[in-house]
């Protein structure tokens, strides 16, 4: 497999660098950015695995930035921010992030998270390609391409993230069944389930945006209120 690229973002120059000699002794390649023009100049002339990009920046914001990212782009995004509060976690998983790291943050943890995202995003499809019959799940009007890691849902193709993607597989395999948010959680980021219904709930939230006519009446990604979520087997 060709070296894993990082790019990351943020205006203290410091903290770059910390983060790209820990990613650097893992055997990860590192692009820098320290605010997020340049982010978006880098992605659009680079190839780029995975963004761990900060929120208070000059010029244009980590968000900010992330929007424009995700009109073409579904690579792995990881929100570093000053800010633990649940609200400003919501608000960077709303706009696309695939994960978030309260500074000040534990380089443990933050090489995992980088890893687990990287290993879910490179490895999409991997099972499709070794049997191509089951390669696509069609639930009724919803259609899942595992090769070409695309959903069309009633004839509209939607993009989606990375841990969108992941999600909405597993529902979509297993069609009919109900699932916690913390099994969601367990399968989809691999790690230990720990008040994870908010992270959980803002990309189910996301995924109907993507795939549902009307979000709010949603004909295939279905809460069962105080259990969790299913797509509805058609």
């Amino acid at each position: 497999m060709d070296k894993q690229t990082v790019l990351v973002v943020d205006d203290d120059r410091d903290i770059v660098s910390a983060i790209a000699r820990l990613l650097n002794d893992e055997g990860i390649s590192v692009l820098k950015a320290y605010d997020g023009l340049e982010a978006l100049d880098v992605i659009a002339t680079r190839q780029v695995d995975l963004l761990v990009i900060d929120v208070m920046m000059p010029r244009l914001d980590g968000l900010s930035a992330l929007m424009r990212i995700r009109q073409n782009n579904n690579i792995p995004v990881i929100v570093l921010s000053a800010k633990s509060e649940d609200t400003d976690k919501i608000l960077g998983l709303s706009m696309g992030a695939d994960d978030y790291i309260t500074k000040p943050y534990n380089p443990l943890e933050l090489i995992a998270r980088v890893k687990a995202n990287l290993r879910r995003y490179l490895t999409l499809g991997s099972a499709a390609a070794s049997s191509p019959a089951k390669s696509v799940i069609t639930v009724g009007g919803l259609e899942l391409d595992k090769e070409t890691k695309s959903i069309t849902a009633d004839g509209r193709k939607s993009t989606l993230t990375a841990t969108e993607y992941k999600i909405l597989e597993l529902l979509m395999e297993n069609a009919g069944r109900v699932f916690s948010a913390e099994e969601i959680y367990q399968r989809v980021w691999r790690e230990d389930a720990y008040a994870v219904e908010n992270t959980v709930m803002v990309h189910i939230r996301h995924i109907r945006e993507k795939i549902e006519i009307d979000p709010k009446e949603p004909r295939y990604l279905k809460v069962v209120w105080g259990v969790g979520y299913k797509i509805e087997k058609r």
